[in-house]
Formats: structure tokens, sequence, C-alpha cells
């Protein structure tokens, strides 16, 4: 796997600094993403979608721990559902914290966050400094997302950085189950593949 090549890892690295955006498989769709604190890697995310400003991008990661300063608190709800959907196709919307930066959630005082079921992913938030990406899905506003490599390299492999392969880790092509969690209260924005009860 490419994220075992150090000076492959200090290179990108580097990019991503410098606002680089790259796409990866999850387990639901294909993604791009870039650093959360690299405004122009979000503004580069935007510009390459043509994607609405109010549209905010979420937070992903491998761990919830590396999520964590990102959201001010986790309601106990909410801890039940990390606890049985994380990692998986469930993205969990809370009030943020101060270190969530306002160009990445549309100037929106929450943001989502998701941790990916798919070893691919989780290998590359492992390498990245920061272990966090802003992320949103790999096509331009309006067409489906990217369901494999072929359409990943097609819809935005121009755009971007690198496009990762999957290494036959491949996603399901359903989107996830989007929630907003405020206080105890849990609302179901998009009903993806995870069913809240």
């Amino acid at each position: 796997m490419i994220f075992d090549d150090k000076n492959f890892v200090d290179d990108l690295n580097k990019k991503l600094k410098k606002g680089a955006v790259v796409s990866f498989v999850t387990d639901t769709v294909w993604g791009v993403g870039c650093l959360p604190n690299s405004e122009k890697g979000v503004e580069n995310i935007y510009e390459l979608k043509n994607r609405d400003r109010s549209k905010p991008l979420i937070l992903m990661s491998d761990d919830i721990e590396h999520l964590m300063p990102y959201i001010k608190d986790i309601p106990i709800k909410a801890k039940a559902l990390i606890k049985k959907h994380f990692p998986g196709a469930l993205t969990l919307i809370f009030e943020k914290s101060d270190l969530t930066p306002d160009y990445m959630t549309s100037y929106k005082n929450t943001v989502g966050i998701r941790i990916p079921n798919n070893p691919v992913f989780k290998r590359l938030c492992e390498v990245i400094d920061g272990h966090v990406l802003a992320t949103t899905s790999a096509n331009l506003s309006g067409q489906p997302a990217a369901t494999n490599y072929q359409e990943a390299i097609k819809n935005v492999g121009e755009h971007v950085e690198y496009v990762f392969e999957d290494y036959n880790h491949h996603c399901k092509g359903l989107a996830s189950t989007v929630a907003l969690v405020l206080d105890d209260e849990i609302k179901v924005l998009r009903q993806g593949e995870v069913f809240i009860d």
C-alpha cells in the first residue's frame, strides 16, 4: 500500500499543508478531502466541485478521539449511536468547537463527523498529520457520487493531487445517514444505510 512508503507520506503531508486535495474510497461512496485547517484546500474543494458555499464539508477520521477537539461535546444519546455505528455509514452533526474553521462549515455553528468503515481510508488517516480530513463526495455538484476508482478518476482526477487506489476494498455505493444531534434530541436529516431507532 502506498501509505507504507515514508517518502511518499512525507511528500503527501507537505502537499496537504499547501492546500492539496485528495480522493479516496470510503465504505459508502468515494470522497475528496483536504486538511481542515487549510483554507486553500477547502476553497479548492468548493471550486473543483462547483459546490454551493452554503453546503458545509464534514470531518472524517479513523478514530473518534481525533474528531473530539472539533466538537463541543457528545450528548448521552449520541454516545450510544457512536458506540453502535462508528465506524460506519452514519454522519452525526454536533455543535462545533472553536477549532473547527467557519470556512469549512459554511459559517454554521455545527459540524458533521464520521468514521468510515474502510481499511484504506483508515490507513490514509493514520499517516496524515492530524489524522482528520474535511471531506465531501467525489463528484461535481449535481452528478452522482463516484462508486469506484474509475469513476473517481473521471469525476475529479484532473482536479486533485491524488486519487488513491481502493486495493479491492470497495465502497457499497449507499450514502451515509445524516443526523443532527443537539442536546439529547436526534433528528435524521438524510436517511441512508443506517437506520436509527
